[in-house]
């Protein structure tokens, strides 16, 4: 397997769990719902906490990363949901 794509499938599955617990915390369902949440969860909790210049006290890389993914998820459900109102 390519590193490329390793790299990609890593990407994937964090952003699919990410998007498992924001709906946990906040509720919803969906397989393909949890992929879409956690991926652009990834991107916005980046983008957030590097605009707030936070960075989470985990050592743990991969760890860090579902943290960051998780908090972007939980904000994109937010916002989602304002919305859609």
């Amino acid at each position: 397997m390519s590193p490329e794509l390793q790299s990609l499938l890593i990407f994937l599955l964090t952003g699919l769990v990410a998007g498992w617990i924001a709906s946990l915390i906040l509720g919803g369902k969906g397989l393909l719902r949890h992929l879409i949440t956690g991926v652009i969860g990834a991107l916005v909790g980046g983008y957030l906490l590097k605009l707030a210049h936070v960075t989470l006290p985990i050592e743990n890389s991969w760890v860090n990363d579902l943290a960051t993914a998780v908090i972007g998820a939980i904000v994109v459900i937010v916002v989602a949901r304002i919305i859609a109102r």
